[in-house]
């Protein structure tokens, strides 16, 4: 008989082996008892359950047959479980402690043998002491073999989550764009640990509220992905809107802001079949919040994934919401920033073409692309007396808000300005003084909106210095002759009528708001047909050119330019922009027109008091020629007053103008300085009620002064009502 403590063990092992079943029907009990995290997953549980079966099986196995104990090693898929269990969140120590319960009934039933195999209690002992210090090797391999392999795959699960949510951070919210933002978030979760991804957003965030507008609230899906191609189509259509039912979890978690994890029942059904491929056993409802505020839900489910969703699953699904809910919030007020400055901005724009004759006109305004935000370009059409026209083109340096209320600004400014018939360079050096106020003003102290916020969406803030250019153009259709200033803006193209596009070469001024430095006006005929571009730096410049290649290109483009306006305009911005551009562009094309001799007549005048009587029958016979008899007492009135004026107060040579264009305009011209104001006459004045009388007559009137002398003009129509005007007087 073998006497020795390992084969006294061995005798041991192979009598308790023929009940080896209900050894581990006892181990798992008391398992499953003390240990119940062991089966928190049911696919874990299968596994603990038959690696149970496995680590007593072939224990007992190697022992009764005499193995070395050094050569008795764990079961093989000891290892797997352990990193199931590090994956499903399970801790260490509940893994050290099921190996030690495991041992201590396994030991306590193999010395409970020992003594019926022998009366020799030194024996008995020595064999005790062999099994005991052999088993504890076991399980230290065991459990160190387990340690390992679960600390590996923990380091690798934060591994992956870390740099999860370091791409996370890379991929979502790459552009202030809510809609891609939301698909960019689905994206990242389908792409690595959801099978189907649906993102909610509040229909009143949107819109621009922080609070829910009706309950239940209303919600918009904007993203929706599945790892499945041919997924069945979703029940809310992309942009649908829809509401959550009360009491279910994405109605509780926009409600509270927390997220929830739900499983299905029949995840794992009790054969241990796997769940059919389509049905969702797995479910985690994440609040998408920023800045305290709930801006929608996220839900993300499993399929086909047999791993249920964990606490670490969940975490990290907050993780990556929180980076995408600023994301989204940012992107959200940007939108609607952006929104209120183009609101703004093309509010401020003119809408209509203001009725003349001088030009047909046609004009474009583009916003930058949205990393850019609403810039402040600008441009005008301005009617002139005697039938001339304004055109305007300016840009405000930077962007947003601020920029877009800064054109407002001097867009009033230069129509204020253009009113009093300054000619170019006067009027660039008075709104260079504009400027100039306008950053006095800015630089007395720093804005803030009333919550610690500084300017707007994109914008470079009041608190900074105010920059512009401008380009001032003005178009005489009796002369044919255009007067161009320009405060460091870019040079104007002119396409001739004989087809030639030209870049016209116009002194340099600079930008405004320097000051100090004058501006320099210069003239070019324009031949009717002539169609003068101006723009602002954005069409021209880009990244990929200079403004000389920029200038070559406007110029081939103008050379295709056909008899529509508005087609031009189109086929100049296809030629010259990308897409998006970088800066706003501004485009004005006008077409020249010209007033013949037959809309024009003019006369010298002595500087005779005598010369009125003659200058009101020329005037009638010219309305006569033109068939306006009707205002024959209205003109000759008015003509006498002015004439009269210039005799009295001005300087020869006096000319008499008249212009038949959509009105009747009456202009007087003298050399003197002296420029007439109106005034009310008193009861005995003798003199005084001359200009009153224009004023009533006349739908406009006005003085426009130039190098030498000044012109007084007045507008009539038909409707003048004469006998009221001169009851009134």
């Amino acid at each position: 008989m073998d006497v020795t403590a390992d084969g006294l063990v061995a005798r041991a092992a192979r009598r308790l082996g023929s009940g080896r079943d209900r050894l581990i029907a006892d181990v798992e009990r008391c398992l499953r008892l003390e240990v119940p995290e062991l089966w928190g997953d049911a696919d874990i549980g299968r596994m603990t359950s038959k690696n149970i079966a496995e680590h007593i099986n072939g224990a007992l196995s190697d022992l009764a047959h005499g193995v070395d104990p050094k050569r008795i090693a764990p079961p093989a898929a000891d290892v797997e479980r352990a990193r199931r269990l590090a994956r499903h969140g399970t801790s260490v120590s509940a893994l050290l402690r099921a190996h030690r319960l495991a041992q201590a009934i396994v030991f306590d039933r193999l010395l409970a043998e020992l003594p019926a195999l022998s009366d020799d209690t030194t024996q008995v002992a020595e064999a005790a002491r062999w099994m005991i210090a052999t088993g504890t090797r076991y399980v230290d391999r065991a459990s160190e073999q387990g340690v390992v392999a679960f600390q590996e795959e923990r380091d690798r699960r934060l591994q992956w989550r870390l740099s999860l949510v370091s791409e996370a951070s890379m991929c979502v919210g790459t552009t202030l764009d809510i809609a891609r933002t939301a698909e960019e978030l689905a994206d990242v979760v389908v792409e690595h640990f959801a099978d189907s991804v649906t993102v909610d957003l509040l229909d009143s965030v949107l819109h621009g509220n922080d609070a829910p507008g009706k309950s239940p609230p209303v919600l918009r899906r904007v993203a929706q992905r599945s790892v499945t191609e041919d997924s069945p189509d979703p029940e809310i259509p992309p942009q649908g809107l829809h509401t959550y039912p009360e009491g279910s979890a994405p109605a509780r978690a926009l409600a509270t802001g927390r997220p929830s994890r739900h499983h299905a029942q029949d995840a794992h059904p009790p054969d241990g079949s796997p769940a059919g491929p389509d049905r969702v056993h797995s479910t985690l409802v994440v609040p998408l919040r920023a800045r305290g505020t709930t801006l929608g839900v996220a839900r993300l489910e499993r399929s086909r994934d047999p791993d249920l969703f964990d606490d670490e699953d969940l975490l990290l699904a907050q993780e990556i919401a929180a980076r995408a809910a600023v994301a989204v919030d940012n992107a959200r007020r940007y939108t609607h920033a952006r929104a209120a400055a183009l609101a703004l901005q093309r509010s401020l724009l003119p809408r209509h073409t203001p009725r003349q004759s001088a030009v047909d006109v046609a004009w474009r305004y583009l916003p930058a692309g949205a990393q850019a935000g609403v810039g402040g370009d600008w441009y005008d059409v301005i009617p002139l007396s005697g039938a001339r026209v304004a055109l305007v083109v300016g840009d405000v340096v930077g962007h947003g808000v601020h920029a877009a209320a800064t054109m407002g600004r001097l867009r009033t400014a230069v129509r204020t300005l253009a009113d009093i018939d300054l000619p170019p360079d006067e009027l660039l050096t008075h709104l260079d003084d504009v400027v100039l106020r306008l950053a006095a003003e800015a630089s007395d102290g720093p804005y803030t909106d009333g919550e610690g916020d500084t300017g707007g969406e994109g914008d470079d803030g009041p608190g900074g210095d105010v920059g512009a250019t401008c380009l001032y153009a003005v178009y005489d259709p009796v002369s044919r002759r255009c007067a161009l200033a320009r405060a460091g803006h870019v040079l104007p193209a002119v396409l001739r009528p004989d087809g030639r596009a030209e870049i016209l070469d116009l002194p340099p001024g600079p930008p405004l708001g320097l000051g100090g430095l004058p501006f320099e006006a210069a003239e070019f005929d324009l031949p009717e047909g002539s169609l003068l571009a101006l723009y602002t730096n954005g069409l021209i410049e880009a990244r990929d050119h200079d403004v000389e290649a920029g200038l070559d290109r406007l110029r081939q483009a103008l050379d295709h330019a056909g008899p529509s306006l508005e087609a031009t305009c189109d086929r100049v911005l296809d030629a010259m922009l990308p897409d998006r551009p970088d800066d706003d562009v501004a485009l004005l094309l006008a077409r020249t027109r010209g007033l013949g001799e037959r809309q024009v007549a003019a006369w010298e005048l002595e500087a005779d008091p005598a010369a009125v009587a003659g200058a009101r029958a020329d005037v009638a016979r010219q309305l006569s020629a033109w068939g306006l008899e009707e205002l024959d007492f209205t003109a000759g009135l008015v003509v006498s007053e002015l004439v009269t004026n210039a005799v009295r107060y001005g300087r020869p040579p006096i000319r008499l103008r008249l212009i038949h264009d959509r009105s009747l305009l009456c202009e007087v011209s003298d050399s003197g300085t002296t420029t007439p104001h109106l005034r009310r006459a008193r009861t005995f004045d003798e003199g005084g009620r001359g200009l009153f009388l224009v004023a009533q007559l006349a739908d406009r009137w006005g003085t426009r002064t130039a190098r030498y002398g000044k012109t007084v003009w007045a507008e009539l129509n038909e409707s003048a009502d004469v006998a009221a005007a001169l009851e009134f007087v």
